[in-house]
């Protein structure tokens, strides 16, 4: 499996900041799979290739949470979503991150998809 932060366009840049380079916080976009996204979030994209914005919490804990319920996805196929990507832009980006659902959701053509929950954190901390 490849879930997980993606290392040269998320991991690196954040330790990066810790020896000085610039940071600044991304925007945030979620794009469906129906498989595991690979490591470079490209394979098994849903057939709704649409993104969608996400906007977080702040942190607390080492983790943050979707502080808004973001638009749905407008279903154009019967599939099973299992995972998601987050990506720096609507279109075109890098990734930044892949994570599978708790349970995959099988959808129809026609139907909507939400996603209610996100949350993203780093571990191990010391507490």
């Amino acid at each position: 499996m490849s879930y997980g932060i993606n290392t040269t366009n998320l991991a690196n840049v954040l330790l990066n900041a810790l020896s000085g380079s610039s940071f600044v916080a991304p925007a945030v976009w979620a794009q469906l799979h129906v498989g595991d996204p690979s490591a470079a979030a490209t394979a098994n994209r849903s057939a709704n290739t649409t993104r969608q914005q996400l906007t977080f919490a702040a942190a607390a804990s080492g983790s943050m949470a979707l502080a808004s319920t973001p638009a749905p996805w407008n279903m154009t196929a019967t599939e099973t979503i299992a995972a998601i990507s987050l990506w720096s832009a609507a279109t075109s980006g890098v990734p930044y991150w892949t994570i599978p659902l708790t349970s995959s959701q099988a959808v129809n053509s026609g139907d909507t998809f939400t996603l209610l929950t996100c949350v993203l954190g780093l571990a191990p901390l010391a507490v």
